[in-house]
């Protein structure tokens, strides 16, 4: 132990302006800003919490209020102080929060200044301000109590017996230099927060199920379940505990296309608008959704696990070992768990893929055909490898077929593809790069799949082949055997 009696010393405190920049760049995109304000209105128990916005342009404010126990004057300061909890400290097994800096970290990143006003019980509404031009100009970390419209907004906070209102109110980052009076501006701030609108639906979506009730501008926002409970067809994977049941790990398989309604598939895209966005793991802290579909770097993403989603649940005392971040956006596991948990998803990965395979593979047994028709052949010449494209592939033999005088031009054209493949180059990429080489048409849209399919489909009948024979044929022509599950979508035209 050192003596530190007889040692020299000296105050060495962060500059208060340079530092509070240094928060803003933390990061937060406002979908998880905000989303870390609400994690101070769970932890105080809120029952309600009103997001509210009120377009002006540069002069837009934006307000969360909760009526949760609220904070009395002392209280106030001290949750308004950066770091005002030591992430060491051992804390509620319901506190959503770590290092005492999300409500300032987040509002900061956010908006150059703003205010809290809190409410506690028999107590008067309080409230204090972080101005960061009057940081600038005093060169310390110094309050104001100062909002514009202050009467407005405490008479919002006396309309309920207690809560706290934080309200933003110089949205820099979102709103500056914008004009009321534009319709640009003012249609990108709202496709901004409809993301905002559909990210909370995600991220609370357990806290939602179980009554808490977010409102935005009014209106109640529903959860949006990843793993669609409910829904006929979901596979569950048997729930392994670990840590002594304190770390919870349980695979879904969600169901094929084929089982869904449009809108339940729709549903499944969730807020990113994708299947494939949302594969992977979803990792919770206390119910709050920190990670959401991804694979943790344990494994690529690809088309075919569109279907897995594994949930994993932690106490709020992981934090350290999963290296959650302030933002509460990135964890990561410990090699402790690594080995068992990349077992667990391989094999909720490995049921998903049969699932999305299965209409396909099931309708390929039935019309299995001993022609396959690959869209590259590998040619010798002069002892040396090249690449062809085959011209017997029936994409190109119905072109060729059709294109009259222009056949001689594209196959000038078809050559020249043959003659510049960079192969050396590929060979290199796909030795030195860490990403898999995606299969056709991965992560693009699959219409030019599906509408060539089914082109190929009614060209096969008219020739005089079966339905049959024509599913069959397209199942063994590349790059549709990739895709066997649209096979079910054709219909006779």
């Amino acid at each position: 132990m050192i003596d530190y009696s007889n040692i020299q010393s000296a105050y060495a405190e962060p500059e208060a302006s340079s530092m509070i920049e240094t928060f803003r760049a933390i990061g937060y995109s406002i979908e998880t800003a905000i989303a870390d304000i609400i994690d101070n209105s769970i932890t105080a128990e809120a029952k309600n919490i009103w997001i509210d916005y009120d377009w002006k342009g540069s002069n837009t404010n934006l307000s969360i209020l909760d009526d949760g126990t609220g904070m009395n004057n002392e209280q106030l300061i001290q949750a308004l102080r950066p770091g005002s909890k030591n992430p060491l400290d051992k804390r509620s097994d319901h506190d959503l929060g770590r290092f005492g800096l999300g409500l300032k970290t987040a509002s900061f990143s956010q908006s150059r200044k703003f205010t809290v006003i809190s409410k506690a019980k028999d107590y008067n509404s309080v409230y204090w301000s972080w101005d960061l031009d009057y940081v600038n100009k005093e060169k310390a970390w110094k309050l104001i109590r100062y909002v514009p419209n202050e009467f407005q907004w405490l008479e919002k906070l006396n309309s309920i017996s207690t809560g706290t209102c934080v309200i933003w109110w110089d949205l820099d980052r979102l709103t500056k230099e914008t004009s009321e009076e534009s319709e640009e501006a003012k249609s990108k701030f709202f496709a901004v927060m409809d993301s905002v609108k559909k990210h909370l639906s995600m991220v609370f979506h357990r806290f939602i199920d179980a009554g808490l009730k977010i409102y935005f501008r009014g209106r109640l926002i529903e959860s949006w379940d990843p793993f669609m409970i409910g829904v006929e067809g979901l596979q569950t994977k048997p729930e392994t505990m670990m840590e002594g049941g304190k770390i919870k790990i349980k695979g879904f398989v969600l169901p094929h296309r084929s089982k869904l309604t449009a809108e339940q598939y729709n549903y499944g895209k969730g807020p990113k608008d994708s299947w494939t966005a949302h594969q992977g793991f979803y990792v919770y802290r206390n119910k709050r959704l920190l990670v959401a579909g991804d694979w943790l770097g344990l494994f690529k993403r690809e088309v075919h696990y569109d279907l897995c989603r594994v949930q994993i649940d932690l106490p709020n005392n992981f934090d350290d070992d999963w290296q959650i971040d302030i933002k509460k956006s990135i964890a990561r596991p410990p090699s402790v768990f690594r080995e068992q948990i990349l077992a667990l998803a391989k094999e909720a990965r490995n049921q998903a893929v049969e699932v999305y395979r299965h209409k396909g593979k099931v309708l390929k047994r039935k019309l299995a055909s001993d022609e396959y028709f690959p869209f590259w052949e590998e040619r010798a010449r002069h002892g040396k490898r090249f690449y062809k494209i085959n011209r017997n592939h029936p994409l190109l033999d119905e072109l060729l077929s059709k294109s009259g005088e222009l056949k001689t031009e594209i196959e000038k054209v078809i050559q020249f593809i043959e003659e510049t493949i960079p192969v050396p180059l590929i060979t290199l990429q796909e030795s030195e790069n860490e990403k898999p080489h995606g299969q056709p048409f991965e992560g693009i849209d699959h219409e030019a799949i599906k509408e060539t399919m089914q082109k190929l489909y009614n060209s096969f009948l008219t020739v005089g082949l079966s339905s049959n024979k024509a599913k069959a044929r397209i199942l063994n022509t590349e790059p549709y055997n990739f895709y066997p599950e649209y096979i079910e979508f054709l219909i006779n035209e």
